[in-house]
């Protein structure tokens, strides 16, 4: 059976953040997705926009809203759990057809209705830094007919909500692992010189949607040999040849969830070098997930990542990490990072994320896992071939 989250969970969802947001004095609360990031509308509505922007309106008291661009009425009266949708113009596509004679809504009119036309002081953002200006302005230019409520950022509020992953969640992420994993042993048997980075990629796409996948999780990267020192990149058209080590990510969504792995694949018998840095990332991530667990200081969780390269002698490699958080998003809050302060806590789930990239030879890895914390330690999500993976040529 198909795992699927239900409607009493997104309400649950909407009515945790209400409690929040009248801790916090805030009347309305504006989650804002487009296409690329849709974290914050789906969590509430479980639509995501496509060409058009998206919101979802949650008033302290009552019935939430979620607001589309014009063309999208269709679409989402078919996938959103929030029944009551309204269109605005300044959430059309980036090319701004007109739309003449389109009886739309504006943000005061929409504010009003959730609010019942009850004083509004406060509004929170969250998915604040991917508001476009157009959008901000158009916003910002609605507050006067609201009696100009304050504006604040609350990414945070909504962020602490969705660490701790409910069971459903958990389940779908076990899912997207799952089909990740499988799209990666695809990858790792089928590699072979003469194909290009893009060809890879397809063979994992393919495995992706056979096996129930939404798509890839983020535009994930397959870089091969020089110039693989690269910690967010793209697939090109780079040929692979004999004696390369490949960056290989792949990832997936499922029901919304997103997962990703990383290896490292050397295209035929490793040198020194290549094997050296594999097994030092490989080390790195042996020690985050035998330190994690709940009630553990996240700063522990960077310094053992830390202590274990600096002794193998790889801290100059060292761009970020070593996790940060994962559901909705590939990469989502909470960071572990040299700088953090806070407990994890169990139903919290990360992803290893250990980078390498040497500057001098212009070759990299990233080796990644998602991981669920627990009262005992972790669990992984994925853990295919964790080994100096070399491929005969």
């Amino acid at each position: 059976m198909k795992i699927k989250i239900k409607d009493s969970e997104f309400q649950e969802r909407i009515m945790k953040t209400q409690k929040k947001m009248q801790e916090e004095g805030m009347d309305i609360l504006l989650a804002f997705g487009n296409e690329a990031e849709p974290q914050y509308v789906r969590y509430y509505s479980d639509y995501w926009p496509s060409f058009e922007a998206a919101g979802v309106l949650i008033p302290a008291e009552g019935e939430a809203v979620l607001i589309i661009g014009p063309e999208s009425e269709t679409y989402s009266s078919h996938v959103s759990r929030i029944h009551k949708i309204r269109k605005i113009l300044v959430f059309r596509e980036s090319s701004e057809p007109e739309y003449p004679g389109a009886e739309l809504d504006t943000f005061a009119s929409v504010m009003k209705e959730v609010s019942g036309e009850k004083d509004i002081s406060k509004i929170g953002l969250a998915g604040s830094s991917l508001i476009p200006h157009v959008i901000y302005d158009a916003l910002a230019d609605s507050l006067a007919e609201m009696g100009n409520p304050k504006l604040v950022k609350a990414d945070l509020l909504v962020s602490r909500i969705r660490a701790q992953k409910s069971p459903t969640e958990i389940a779908c992420m076990r899912e997207a692992y799952r089909i990740t994993q499988l799209a990666m042993k695809a990858m790792v048997e089928k590699v072979h010189v003469g194909m290009t980075e893009n060809q890879l990629k397809g063979i994992a796409m393919s495995v992706i949607y056979e096996e129930g996948g939404e798509g890839e999780a983020y535009p994930f990267w397959i870089l091969t040999g020089k110039n693989s020192n690269q910690a967010i990149s793209r697939c090109r058209d780079k040929v692979i040849q004999a004696g390369d080590m490949i960056q290989l990510q792949a990832g997936t969504r499922y029901e919304g969830y997103a997962s990703t792995m990383g290896r490292a694949v050397v295209m035929g018998k490793a040198t020194t070098e290549q094997r050296e840095m594999i097994e030092a990332a490989l080390a790195a991530q042996k020690a985050i997930l035998n330190t994690a667990k709940a009630g553990v200081n996240a700063k522990k969780v960077s310094e053992v990542h830390y202590d274990v390269l600096k002794k193998r002698g790889y801290e100059t490699c060292i761009l970020y990490g070593p996790c940060h958080g994962t559901g909705l998003m590939e990469g989502e809050y909470p960071w572990i990072e040299s700088n953090s302060d806070y407990l994890l806590e169990e139903n919290m789930t990360f992803c290893t994320c250990v980078y390498l990239g040497n500057d001098d030879t212009e070759i990299g890895l990233r080796i990644e896992d998602g991981f669920l914390i627990t009262a005992e330690g972790t669990e992984s999500f994925s853990d295919y071939r964790r080994e100096v993976i070399e491929i005969e040529v």
